[in-house]
């Protein structure tokens, strides 16, 4: 049923849908999660800023509660959750987190270990000199204001911004179908190139890479590698490695210690130490004896190795395992005229002189009309002055203001204001004194009107102007690199710090296995009584022994037919009396797998020698050796076994070579190793030799 007053259109769901959504993300894309290239601030940031200075939060002034900054953000300018506002507040003072800090806190504001703020009545802020600067001259003309959410008041829609905060702050933001991802810069360095770019619009982005090193983050650290920087100045987008800081300190005991200095951007520093604890109680970090957190607000990890172990190689696998070594994705989008838009280097920059130069442009608009302004009312001073007698004559002849005012500007050549001004005059200020400083005012207005027409009329001189007031910055704010950047290292390799020693290894029974130096076992002459070779348990004994290299690489063949490798320097280290380790806590073993057989070779990458196993009901299976290379943690399939099956044996072969199988009656068989087809590795075999019952 329809009624006089609906009205009611058919429409499609799809369209209805499509349409709405395509508004939503519009409005999450422009006003709410993506900077503006210009200012580099969100709105909400934005809002907060402007909020704090118009309360007059500056920072030579007492700090307020951060309660009443949040209200006012609220009630004036962000109509959305109280949360959003406080947690941007936070965010613009955490010191780990912005590399030049918009806010000053006082109280709890959280910390790098991922620690909540205090609520927002307990905590409170003020401006930093940094915010200052990107709010200066706003109530110049410089940029244009908006009315607010419900037009009470208006609000900037970008602000001055005295330096470049996009790049050298960063931002994070993710919108619908985007996202962006800026790291912070430092800001001589951005400066520089800014001054570069200015002198040379055409320079090239290889020679702007020349003074921008790389980001530089709060936090410190090590950038590895240039490849991604490279990347993202060019493109936009790239790959940085960055790694924390570790030194290795000598103890009294002659142990050693490493100590973290430095972690990388955006790494939760609690988080950090979990993991390494984590890694000691896994085994994965066995030469690990202790790992403490001695922070403070400075950063002071300690992980205390054992007597003798390798510092290089722990803090290598520090870097390889725990978030000690991150990757940090960079995104360069931003607004550009309110669309976004993904730039490099060069571009945002740009965009940056652009917003600059309109700045500067319409405060010298300002200046000069407001000079202009002053100038005209002093003209009309001075002919006041020139002739204050009939002045002081018609005024006291008159009945009233007005009539005075219309005496003045019939007579002399004065507009309204003048006379209005020269009406307001104090006695005090015809006196001889106080007409030399008009005078004077007049001749320095007139100074100034010749300087900002100059600058209007001259690009060049307003690209000079932008320019002095950048270089002005770079002195009031000098900041050192905090991240260092070191050339790209080749793939680590554990045999660069490890001797290359003859060792024996040796594994019980039971399932003990342990790696004893060879020389360990000294060489006895004729009558010799022999040394105790190894320490096991009254019902264990030694089911394989064999020499190798502390290079050589051991492969594990279970009874089940799975495949395990480690390095031989893998293997713990025990004396000659030792009982070992067992093999569980070196090997991710499945239950119920025992060890079959051990083969030990220099390299896995070998296309010529194969690998021949045996397995309890004669099945034989030829492999080449390479197959093997890419074995994981957890082991991988080295031959599919029939129900009931074990593996027994497997030898190391090559060409020529010729194989017996014998069974446990006493048979044999022979058979040229090159008469057994090499297969895949995840295979069944064929059959080696026929078993009567």
């Amino acid at each position: 049923m329809y009624t006089e007053n609906e009205k009611i259109t058919d429409a499609s769901i799809t369209q209805i849908m499509q349409s709405a959504y395509i508004d939503y993300s519009m409005s999450v894309i422009i006003s709410r999660a993506l900077p503006d290239v210009r200012d580099g601030l969100k709105p909400v940031q934005r809002r907060v800023l402007y909020a704090m200075f118009r309360e007059g939060l500056l920072h030579n002034r007492a700090f307020d509660k951060c309660a009443g900054v949040v209200g006012e953000v609220l009630k004036n300018y962000h109509p959305h959750g109280d949360s959003s506002v406080y947690d941007t507040l936070v965010r613009l003072a955490q010191d780990w987190v912005m590399r030049y800090p918009m806010i000053i806190p006082q109280g709890n504001f959280g910390s790098i270990e991922g620690d909540s703020p205090a609520a927002y009545r307990y905590t409170e802020c003020k401006l930093s000199e940094t915010a200052e600067d990107m709010l200066l001259d706003i109530d110049s003309d410089t940029v244009d204001f908006v009315p607010n959410y419900k037009e009470s008041t208006t609000e900037p829609s970008v602000l001055p911004s005295a330096f470049p905060n996009l790049l050298m702050n960063g931002s994070t933001g993710i919108a619908v179908g985007m996202t962006t991802n800026i790291p912070p810069h430092n800001l001589g360095e951005l400066i520089d190139a800014l001054c570069m770019l200015i002198d040379n619009p055409a320079t090239p982005i290889s020679e702007l890479a020349k003074v921008i090193k790389g980001p530089d983050f709060p936090t410190g650290g090590v950038i590895v590698g240039t490849s991604g920087i490279d990347s993202y100045m060019k493109t936009g987008r790239g790959i940085v490695k960055i790694r924390g800081v570790a030194s290795v300190e000598d103890l009294k005991n002659g142990k050693e210690q490493i100590v973290i200095t430095e972690i990388p951007y955006n790494v939760n520093r609690a988080s950090l130490v979990e993991s390494i604890a984590q890694l000691v109680v896994e085994k994965e970090l066995t030469e690990v004896s202790d790992v403490r957190n001695e922070s403070d607000e400075n950063t002071r990890i300690v992980v205390e190795l054992k007597r003798g172990e390798s510092s290089r190689v722990v803090i290598n696998k520090l870097f390889k395992r725990t978030a000690l070594e991150s990757s940090f994705g960079v995104i360069l989008l931003a607004l550009d005229k309110r669309k976004p838009k993904q730039m490099n280097i060069r571009e945002m920059l740009e965009c940056y002189i652009e917003h600059r130069r309109e700045v500067v442009y319409r405060r010298t608009q300002f200046l000069l009309r407001k000079a202009e302004d002053r100038a005209h009312i002093l003209e009309g001073y001075k002919i006041a002055l020139n002739n204050l007698d009939d002045f002081i004559k018609i005024i006291r002849s008159s009945k009233d203001r007005d009539e005075a005012k219309s005496k003045l500007m019939a007579k002399y050549p004065l507009t309204e204001r003048q006379t209005n001004a020269i009406l307001d005059l104090r006695l005090h200020q015809l006196t001889g004194l106080e007409r030399e400083k008009i005078e004077r005012e007049y001749l320095e207005l007139m100074r100034l009107i010749e300087e900002y027409r100059s600058i209007l009329q001259n690009e060049k001189k307003l690209l000079s102007v932008i320019k002095k007031e950048l270089r002005q910055i770079r002195e009031k704010y000098p900041s050192p690199r905090r991240t260092r950047l070191i050339a790209e290292e080749g793939e680590f390799r554990m045999e660069d710090v490890i001797a290359n020693e003859g060792c024996i290894i040796s594994v019980s029974h039971q399932g003990f296995i342990k790696r004893t130096s060879v020389s360990a076992y000294r060489s006895q002459r004729r009558g010799g009584k022999g040394v105790i070779g190894s320490g096991q348990y009254d019902d264990d004994f030694i089911e394989h022994i064999f020499t190798a290299s502390t290079h050589d690489h051991i492969m594990f063949f279970m009874n089940d037919g799975r495949v395990y490798v480690e390095k031989v320097y893998e293997i713990p280290e025990g004396s000659r009396i030792s009982k070992g380790r067992s093999i569980k806590n070196v090997l991710e073993l499945k239950a119920d797998e025992k060890v079959a057989a051990m083969i030990c070779v220099k390299s896995l990458d070998d296309d010529k020698r194969a690998l021949i196993m045996a397995t309890k009901n004669g099945i034989v299976k030829k492999t080449i050796l390479s197959e093997y290379k890419n074995c994981r943690r957890g082991g991988i399939i080295g031959i599919n076994l029939d129900e009931g099956d074990n593996l027994v044996g497997v030898v190391l072969t090559e060409e020529g070579q010729r194989v017996v199988l014998v069974t446990y009656a006493g048979m044999s068989i022979c058979f040229d190793e090159s008469d057994l087809r090499a297969i895949s590795r995840g295979t069944r075999g064929v059959r080696g030799v026929t078993l009567k019952k």
